[in-house]
C-alpha cells in the first residue's frame, strides 16, 4: 500500500508512546522510522517497528534511560547508553561530537551498552545536512559466518560515511555482508531471488534464493575474505574505542538484536580544513567522473552513494510511501 508520511509517524508513535515511550522520544524514534521507509529503506523503518515494540514490552530496552558522558579527554567523549533506545542514543552521540568538532575540527564520542541504532545512515545524513562529515559504525551480535567458517561468530557491522552535497549529501551506509538481513527478509516478501548469490544454503552451495540464507544464518561477507576481516577490525575497534564490549560478550551477555552493543561517532567539520565552495567543487567534479563511465551491458544507471535515496523520496512525494500490507497491518495490531 501506499501512506502519507504522517500517517506512517502518527503509526509508529502511537505504538511507542503505547509501550513506554515518553512523547519527545516517541517522536524521534517515529520519526526515524518513518524517514527510513521514505528513502527506500523499509527493512529498517515499518518493518523493525513491531520488533522494537517487543524489546520494550520484554525490557530489552529501557524506554527512561538516558546516556551518561563516563570520560572525557579533549576531542572524546565515552558514553553509556543504559541500553535506552538506540535511535535516541545515537542523536545524543552524534549532537555531543559535532559539539566537539565544533570545538576542535574532530570529534569522537564512543557510545557502549546501547541498543539497536536501526538504520545508521540516518545519523550521517544528521551531520551532513548540519555541514559535518561523518564516520560512524556499530558491532553487533554473532550473526555472519567468519571467512572459512560455518557458523556465525562474527557481526554484521553497519559501517557509514557521510558528506555535504549538492543537492543531496554523499552518504556510504553498508552492512558487511553481500545483502543485509533486513535486505534478504524485503526481497523473500517479494517473492524475488537476489541479484547476486548472497549466502550459503544448508548444504553449503551459494544461493540467491534469500529464504535459504535466512535458513541457514551463512550469510556471505562481503568481498569474502575482505569483508570477513573489515567486519572483524569493526567490533573490536569498537568495543576498544567505546570501553565497551564485542561480538563475543554480546551474544553472552545481549538481549535482543544488537543488546550492550558498542558504537563509534566520528564528526569532523571540514570548514576547518577549506572553504564550502571548493569543498563542494572537489565533490561535484568527482562524481562527475564516475558517472562518466561507460555502463556495462545490464546497467540501470550509476549512482553516487546516497542518490537511491534521493531517487525514492521524489517517488514517494509523488505516489505515496510504500508500505509492506502484512507489516501494516501488524503494526496497527500492535
Amino acid at each position: 500500500m501506499r501512506l502519507t508520511f504522517e500517517e506512517i509517524y502518527s503509526e509508529i508513535k502511537r505504538v511507542f508512546l503505547k509501550y513506554g515511550m515518553d512523547e519527545e522520544r516517541a517522536e524521534l524514534c517515529a520519526r526515524i522510522h518513518a524517514e527510513a521507509n521514505n528513502d527506500g529503506i523499509f527493512s529498517h523503518g515499518t518493518n523493525r517497528v513491531a520488533r522494537f515494540a517487543s524489546y520494550l514490552k520484554e525490557g530489552f530496552v529501557d524506554p527512561k534511560a538516558v546516556p551518561v558522558v563516563e570520560k572525557e579527554m579533549g576531542a572524546i567523549r565515552i558514553v553509556n547508553g543504559n541500553l535506552g533506545p538506540g535511535i535516541s542514543n545515537a542523536i545524543a552521540a552524534t549532537d555531543m561530537a559535532i559539539e566537539l568538532a565544533l570545538q576542535y575540527g574532530i570529534g569522537m564520542v564512543g557510545l557502549k551498552n546501547t541498543t539497536h541504532w536501526m538504520r545508521g545512515g540516518a545519523y550521517g545524513l544528521y551531520a551532513a545536512r548540519r555541514g559535518y562529515i561523518a564516520v560512524m559504525w556499530t558491532n553487533t551480535e554473532s550473526c555472519m559466518p567468519p571467512w572459512g567458517g560455518k557458523t556465525c561468530k562474527i557481526g554484521n557491522n553497519p559501517f557509514v560515511m557521510a558528506m555535504p552535497g549538492r543537492p543531496e549529501p554523499v552518504v556510504l551506509d553498508m552492512a558487511m555482508s553481500q545483502y543485509a538481513y533486513g535486505k534478504l527478509e524485503v526481497t523473500r516478501q517479494a517473492g524475488k531471488k537476489l541479484p547476486f548469490p548472497g549466502g550459503f544454503n544448508k548444504e553449503g552451495k551459494l544461493t540467491d534464493i534469500p529464504g535459504e540464507i535466512e535458513e541457514s544464518l551463512r550469510i556471505l561477507p562481503m568481498g569474502y575474505w575482505k569483508g570477513s576481516s573489515f567486519a572483524v577490525m569493526l567490533d573490536i575497534l569498537g568495543a576498544v574505542l567505546s570501553d565497551g564490549i564485542g561480538a563475543s560478550d554480546i551474544d553472552r551477555t545481549g538481549k535482543g538484536s544488537c543488546g550492550r552493543a558498542s558504537q563509534i561517532f566520528i564528526v569532523i567539520d571540514p570548514s576547518k580544513i577549506l572553504d564550502e565552495e571548493r569543498m563542494y567543487e572537489l565533490t561535484g567534479r568527482e562524481l562527475a567522473h564516475i558517472k562518466s563511465s561507460e555502463p556495462d551491458e545490464h546497467s540501470r544507471g550509476i549512482l553516487a552513494p546516497g542518490e537511491d535515496y534521493a531517487a525514492f523520496r521524489m517517488e514517494h512525494e509523488n505516489k505515496g510511501i510504500f508500505v509492506d500490507d502484512a507489516v501494516w497491518s501488524e503494526i496497527k495490531a500492535l
